[in-house]
């Protein structure tokens, strides 16, 4: 049986999209890769009103037969080597039921056809080490690590929580 397969830049405002962004990305914060723990319900409520707040930010939305699967959340930047905007992607998120689909790979490309459009240089994303099927993915889209100079070494992710 064929699935019908959906894939779009979400509307914040809208509210069933609002709730599936909610509900993904708790899916996704309660995996493992995402940290094991729920998102608190004030996280839940709030979420899309907060991204709608942010001119910057935008997500993709996948839905396998009408049911929430995917998820992408993205945030434009600023490359100042390059002088031009970047996509920086947040969260990518796949529902258990659905990997394997290539929803992944359909997510990435649209990200793409969108940072074309607004002119950007470059996706950048962040990756577990120990997350070996996103790396994977993340691989055969294209993606790989950077380092400017060998001598220096790749690039490393870090943070300071406040």
């Amino acid at each position: 049986m064929t699935q019908s397969i959906e894939i779009f830049k979400a509307d914040y405002l809208d509210q069933k999209q609002a709730k599936d962004i909610s509900y993904l990305l708790n899916c996704y914060a309660e995996d493992p890769m995402g940290g094991g723990q729920a998102l608190s319900d004030e996280i839940k409520n709030k979420l899309a009103v907060e991204l709608s707040k942010l001119p910057n930010a935008f997500s993709i939305l996948c839905y396998v037969d009408d049911k929430p699967t995917g998820l992408v959340n993205c945030f434009v930047g600023f490359s100042t080597f390059k002088c031009k905007p970047l996509i920086y992607i947040h969260d990518v998120v796949v529902i258990a039921n659905a990997r394997g689909l290539g929803i992944s790979q359909k997510m990435l490309q649209q990200v793409e056809n969108i940072a074309l459009e607004k002119g950007a240089c470059k996706i950048t994303l962040e990756v577990l080490e120990g997350n070996k099927i996103a790396k994977g993915a993340y691989q055969k889209f294209g993606f790989s690590g950077y380092e400017l100079d060998p001598k220096m070494g790749k690039a490393m992710f870090w943070e300071k929580v406040l």
